[in-house]
């Protein structure tokens, strides 16, 4: 039977007629990949624990299950000042899924005893061991993930990309960012919370058969031990960081940057507020450079705002006048004082038998990280390599050089796999630095010619 006749319609453009027999050699059309499946939950969404007779079931729970514990934390990075955790997400074999409030309680304790000396499994454990911590519980042993992905090479360690790459699920990441703080936490935010352990033990077997495999087990071993200890480094000078700080100039307008970061610190701490939330840098910069010493003036600022720039701003005045009056010799001076090395560029200039050394380093580093597919600064920290190349020991006896070489990183705290390899690189490197350069042949004269 025929088709019918369409009409045609005189709205709708020509459409070009379509071969008959599609041409063999064309390209096929490209179709995107298909997406992963999401990451779902296993078990019905646990409730939030927040009573003490809650606190004690789920212990009986974790006590109970068997193998590791997959471990996360949420903080409200961004809003509040304080780096403490306001939701503690556990899972184990045996156990399930829990999601526990610790601000609710005093602290921990008892589900620390209930973890017991089970392994902790993270995901960049230095983010969540210090509000662990803080709320009475920390590891007898553990193992990252994220840190194990770096030490395999694998180019992207977040945990929703490791997941992706070994498990192949996909997640959710769009409450990544949201203020923690909030009571009550709303539902889909406890589903995204819950699913940061959903699959870490699965995720944590791969991860360690691979470093098996690859020979890197007892490197991944030494460095997790080194992890249990984590404390964050102290902010030295922190105001330095400041947004746009390179743009300030003189001495007292770098006074006066410090004076008001140091102010709106403790502003923010006091409201435990983010300090972006009482002023933002830029408006920091803006008073420091023009240097105001009336509230008018100082209002009248363009890109002097923010929610505390008027609630404060006769502290902003006061502090900026006490320093208009400070000696000049009790002002900041534009470099930070330092126990290190100075920057690479300027080891040239400083030292060039050290910029030879740090040179022929860097070279070999690179090198030996390919060959074990890893980050070079996995390998040895860059500020470990570039302190011992700078002032290494004084022997160039190559036995008691790399002795030597040795008990120095040791005592940064370099790991002994990281000194097993490194210390031969940087001993040749420290050999090599002291070698003369030699001279560049200069080119012979020409002879003259005759005369035609």
């Amino acid at each position: 039977m025929s088709e019918p006749t369409v009409p045609h319609d005189p709205q709708q453009p020509d459409q070009p007629e379509q071969p008959e027999h599609p041409d063999p050699d064309a390209a096929p059309p490209e179709q995107e990949p298909e997406k992963a499946p999401l990451l779902a939950l296993r078990e019905p969404m646990p409730s939030v624990v927040e009573t003490p007779e809650a606190l004690e079931a789920v212990c009986e729970a974790v006590a109970g299950g068997t193998g590791p514990v997959a471990i996360d934390a949420e903080r409200a990075s961004g809003y509040r000042y304080s780096n403490r955790a306001y939701l503690i997400q556990l899972r184990r074999e045996g156990s399930g899924t829990h999601l526990v409030d610790p601000i609710a309680f005093d602290g921990l304790a008892p589900l620390q005893e209930a973890i017991g000396d089970a392994e902790w499994i993270l995901h960049a454990a230095t983010q969540d061991l210090p509000c662990l911590r803080d709320e009475g519980l920390s590891p007898t042993e553990l193992f990252d993930t994220e840190l194990a992905g770096r030490l395999l090479g694998y180019p992207r360690v977040g945990l929703a990309t490791l997941v992706e790459t070994l498990l192949g699920r996909r997640m959710k990441k769009e409450h990544s960012a949201v203020d923690w703080s909030t009571r009550p936490l709303p539902k889909p935010w406890l589903e995204y919370a819950a699913l940061d352990v959903e699959v870490l033990v699965e995720l944590r077997d791969l991860l360690a058969a691979e470093l098996e495999e690859t020979g890197k087990a007892e490197w991944a071993r030494q460095e997790f031990d080194a992890l249990r200890g984590f404390e964050p480094t102290p902010r030295v000078d922190a105001w330095r960081r400041t947004s746009g700080l390179h743009k300030v100039r003189g001495r007292r307008s770098l006074g006066a940057v410090k004076a008001l970061w140091e102010l709106r610190d403790s502003l923010a701490e006091q409201r435990d507020v983010t300090p972006g939330r009482i002023i933002p840098d830029s408006a920091i910069t803006v008073a420091a450079t023009h240097m105001p010493t009336d509230k008018g003036a100082l209002l009248g600022l363009k890109g002097f705002h923010g929610r505390g720039a008027e609630r404060y701003s006769s502290r902003w005045v006061s502090t900026l006048r006490e320093v208009a009056e400070l000696p000049e010799d009790e002002l900041p001076t534009r470099a930070p004082r330092s126990d290190g090395p100075p920057t690479p560029r300027a080891w040239g200039d400083r030292d060039p038998v050290a910029a030879r050394r740090l040179q022929h380093a860097r070279e070999a580093m690179t090198a030996l990280a390919e060959e074990h597919s890893m980050p070079a600064e996995q390998l040895l920290t860059p500020d470990f390599m570039r302190r011992t190349l700078w002032a290494p020991p004084r022997t160039r006896d190559p036995q008691a050089l790399a002795a030597a070489v040795a008990e120095q990183l040791t005592g940064y705290g370099a790991r002994p796999w990281q000194v097993e390899l490194t210390t031969p690189l940087l001993v040749a490197a420290i050999l090599h630095g002291d070698e003369p350069v030699p001279e560049a042949p200069q080119p012979e004269p020409e002879a003259p010619q005759p005369d035609a």
